[in-house]
């Protein structure tokens, strides 16, 4: 066992920037350039084990450095803390953060600071995983009902989520869970792709990726719109076309409409029969959700990706205005306000299907939607984790996806180690590639 005596002895970050714009991988409405971007932590202890707790958050480029920087700010936090105390009770670390009364006014609980909590929280119950020798997917699904619901915050939740119900429904998740998670291991998590969706691909592209996707297994696709609607009739005629019937294709606006353009827009393209509308308006706007889905039932309305803590999931759950709750690893304050998420999620009966995508956020989502099956929610009736094939070669334990479905993890951890070579190569602005890529502009430029 390690030693209860070390200590955390550095909260190491980096920013990490990949040229993903210059393909268009990953463009839609409102982010038409991004370049996915990590700020990235690694906390060291001077254990025996030489274990190290890896997070990060996740950007599209500019403002990388700022969300660095919020991490760097919760540094004296964590610096000297016992690992043993620390990965016994994430949530005393988490409490911590949160509570500093200084750093809580840029937020609070949302925004650049809150995001910076969730990426040092993730890490350590990465650390903690490695520690116990399991996948994090595993630790929480085997740890006692009663320790879980003490990891969640319930203030501001408990007028529709107590301690008490909590309790209550991870001691019936705990039901046939051993069973689930040898199903798990067998058959993997269902998983849907964007790959084929980017609003800057050709027809071409997206016809060629739609049909690659089925031949792989997946039973959903997702394309980017809320550009321009004649483009968008054309690219859902196209995607469906190359599908067929009996595959799933939502839809994603990414924010970009008023309410009643998104009433207007989602109909014009229910012809297509799609299976949802994500982010169809600000993901702020509860009441705005609640008027959506109704005016465009049966699609139904999805949201998460950017809902900033659980205050704002309840609310979502209490309207009735989504159909599809969406959490996203790295938006909200880690994993144990995840677990808030996914509580409330079960309460109410919504099924979850997370945002992923990006920069490792399917390497670290995959691990929450199969604890909730195997010891929440019990179920992937309707459930599916967001796949994009982007950047996971950049990881040292990289999600694997066969015949539709995410296989469960079995590295100790939170699956969220980069390469050293890739943190050596995609640092900003020094890694060897913006260095090369700086010099190659200035010659451009002499030339």
């Amino acid at each position: 066992m390690p030693s209860d005596v070390s200590r955390i002895t550095s909260v190491d970050t980096y920013d990490i920037r990949f040229p993903t714009s210059r393909e268009l991988d990953g463009s839609d409405a409102m982010n038409p350039d991004p370049d996915y971007s990590a700020a990235y932590v690694v906390l060291r202890t001077d254990a025996d084990d030489e274990h190290e707790g890896h997070g990060f958050t996740f950007t599209i480029g500019r403002g990388n450095d700022v969300q660095v920087a919020a991490i760097d700010a919760l540094k004296h936090h964590v610096i000297g803390r016992p690992v043993g105390d620390l990965c016994a009770d994430p949530g005393s670390l988490s409490r911590t953060l949160i509570g500093d009364s200084q750093l809580r006014w840029l937020g609070p609980e949302k925004g650049v600071m809150h995001m910076a909590i969730g990426a040092v929280v993730n890490a350590v119950w990465d650390l903690a995983a490695k520690r116990e020798d399991k996948p994090l997917w595993q630790l929480l699904a085997d740890a006692a009902p009663e320790w879980l619901a003490g990891q969640v915050d319930y203030r501001y939740i408990a007028d529709v989520l107590t301690p008490d119900e909590a309790l209550t429904l991870l001691k019936r998740g705990r039901d046939g869970a051993a069973q689930r998670a040898v199903n798990l291991r067998a058959t993997g998590y269902p998983g849907y792709t964007t790959s084929p969706g980017w609003l800057g691909y050709s027809d071409e592209k997206l016809t060629r990726l739609a049909r690659q996707a089925v031949a792989d297994g997946f039973t959903q696709i997702k394309l980017k719109v809320g550009a321009d609607l004649e483009d968008d009739v054309r690219r859902c005629r196209a995607a469906r076309a190359a599908v067929g019937d009996g595959i799933r294709v939502a839809i994603d606006a990414n924010q970009r409409w008023n309410v009643d353009e998104a009433v207007e827009w989602t109909r014009a393209l229910a012809e297509f029969d799609p299976y949802w509308i994500e982010e169809p308006t600000s993901p702020d706007d509860i009441l705005g959700h609640a008027a959506i889905r109704q005016a465009v039932a049966p699609t139904k309305v999805a949201t998460g990706e950017h809902v900033q803590n659980r205050i704002v999931f309840k609310q979502l759950l209490q309207a009735g205005a989504i159909d599809i709750l969406q959490i996203d690893a790295a938006r909200v304050g880690g994993v144990n306000e995840n677990l808030a998420v996914l509580l409330l999620a079960a309460k109410y009966g919504v099924p979850v299907c997370p945002h992923a995508g990006g920069v490792g956020l399917c390497e670290l989502v995959q691990h929450l939607s199969m604890f909730d099956y195997v010891a929440l929610s019990g179920t992937t009736a309707d459930r599916v984790i967001e796949y994009v094939d982007h950047l996971h070669d950049h990881f040292a334990d990289p999600v694997r996806i066969v015949n539709g479905h995410y296989v469960a993890p079995s590295a100790p951890g939170f699956s969220a180690q980069m390469l050293q070579e890739s943190i050596d190569t995609y640092s900003y602005p020094d890694g060897a590639f913006w260095t090369a890529d700086r010099a190659a502009q200035e010659q451009e430029a002499r030339a």
